[in-house]
């Protein structure tokens, strides 16, 4: 499995994060049947479900192109991500006028996101490019 290693790159960065939303929808769906999901939710669920796995490949694509390997661990590559996603995340709140997340919310959680992104990277990413023999 030589071939197309961008394509294997792409693949093996979107895998987790499906892998994670599809658990993450799965516990909307229980607790919206339960009437315990905040208004307007259904609206800001589209953006992770659509835009982050994609993210997600594109980046490890990235790190892959760029031959980072040498220079950066792939932890500290993926714990940068979520200062792209998180802005992105807050304009989305903002601009569907959504309460449940503001921009103060995210600066205090993006210290803990950015260290959960590194350990995904490390373990997760890191595993999955040496299952399609990215080395």
């Amino acid at each position: 499995m030589r071939g197309h290693p961008f394509l294997r790159a792409y693949m093996a960065g979107v895998l987790l994060p499906t892998w994670v939303l599809l658990l993450v929808l799965a516990v909307y769906l229980i607790a919206h049947a339960g009437g315990h999901v905040p208004a307007g939710l259904e609206r800001a669920i589209v953006f992770p479900m659509a835009v982050v796995p994609n993210t997600w490949g594109l980046w490890n694509l990235l790190y892959v192109a760029l031959r980072l390997r040498r220079r950066l661990s792939i932890g500290a590559f993926g714990a940068l991500l979520p200062l792209a996603l998180v802005p992105a995340g807050v304009a989305l709140a903002a601009a569907l006028d959504l309460r449940f997340y503001t921009a103060h919310q995210a600066v205090v959680a993006l210290p803990t996101a950015m260290a959960a992104y590194f350990l995904a990277w490390k373990y997760g990413v890191a595993f999955l490019n040496r299952a399609v023999e990215l080395r």
